[in-house]
């Protein structure tokens, strides 16, 4: 019989950047019980989006992060949407270039990822913030 389970976690964050939340995404699962199932997280932000990328090699992380830098500037002589300062309007682009949910399978008790795969929660605003992820399993 399937069921579901929900939690929100609360990320922080220092600034720009990819930060890993593979791990405590794995444990919340775990956690569940569930077998199997359908994994779908939910970042509830319009200025930081989620991606899975390679954990191995953090020079990935590093040209990720140069590459959406020079793709969407800081310049607010471009933008319209300038009042929470020159980071905010490139946040909102890059988070609409990305993903704000992804879904996952579960098997065996964990989120089914590839040998090199890691979850991200990719921060676009240079301020630190508190990032709220909210995941939902349905499965047994």
């Amino acid at each position: 019989m399937l069921s579901q389970d929900q939690i929100t976690l609360e990320i922080t964050t220092s600034g720009q950047g990819l930060y890993e939340v593979t791990e405590p995404i794995q444990s919340w699962v775990a956690q569940t019980g569930f077998e199997r199932g359908q994994l779908t997280i939910f970042v509830r932000h319009t200025s930081a989006s989620l991606t899975i990328q390679e954990n191995a090699d953090p020079d990935v992380r590093f040209d990720l992060e140069t590459f959406f830098a020079q793709l969407v500037q800081e310049n607010p002589s471009l933008y319209r949407h300038t009042c929470e300062g020159p980071d905010d309007m490139p946040a909102h682009i890059k988070s609409a270039l990305t993903d704000v949910s992804l879904t996952i399978p579960v098997s065996n008790g964990r989120a089914v990822l590839g040998t090199w795969q890691g979850i991200y929660l990719f921060e676009h605003r240079r301020a630190p913030h508190h990032r709220k992820v909210t995941l939902h399993l349905i499965g047994e």
